[in-house]
């Protein structure tokens, strides 16, 4: 039996239609055709599928569409503006928190999330944050750097996290 799940993305209102089991990262990425969240894992144990409902990060492989019934979400699709680079991605691409880009995503939501919370995070609580997101590239020195670099920027330019 299909459910239409109506919610706003990115800023636009959207719905689809989805079956009860269907998860969240499952709709935004095929009903909604956003391929930025990406699947990893499917136990939610890798992060990758971080996205922001209702102003807070969730791991969209570990809720279900139909409760997304009425909420924001904000994908990596949706952080940027006008085409420029956040000021989050862009410290991830200066301070070269990526190698392969498959978490990136997750992690950049993730981070946002973090200095929505705390604007000026350390290493400890950046690393603490971080944890349940998963690089198997970068041994995390330049992520944490990147987030720190991010935040930064974000203080200075008074960029709201979303």
């Amino acid at each position: 039996m299909q459910t239409k799940v109506s919610c706003t993305l990115n800023g636009e209102d959207v719905s689809a239609d989805v079956d009860s089991r269907t998860l969240l990262v499952d709709m935004i990425r095929e009903q909604l055709s956003l391929t930025g969240t990406h699947v990893g894992c499917d136990t939610s144990q890798c992060g990758a599928c971080v996205v922001h409902v209702n102003g807070r990060s969730v791991k969209s492989c570990s809720m279900l569409a139909l409760q997304a019934e009425g909420a924001e979400i904000i994908t990596i699709e949706g952080v940027d503006s006008n085409g420029d680079l956040h000021p989050m991605q862009a410290a991830f691409r200066e301070h070269h928190g990526l190698q392969c880009g498959f978490c990136t995503p997750g992690m950049i939501m993730s981070a946002l999330d973090l200095v929505q919370q705390n604007p000026d995070p350390d290493d400890k609580e950046i690393r603490e944050w971080l944890e349940g997101n998963l690089c198997r590239c970068t041994g995390y020195q330049n992520i944490v750097q990147a987030v720190k670099a991010g935040a930064k920027s974000m203080r200075a330019g008074g960029k709201e996290a979303e």
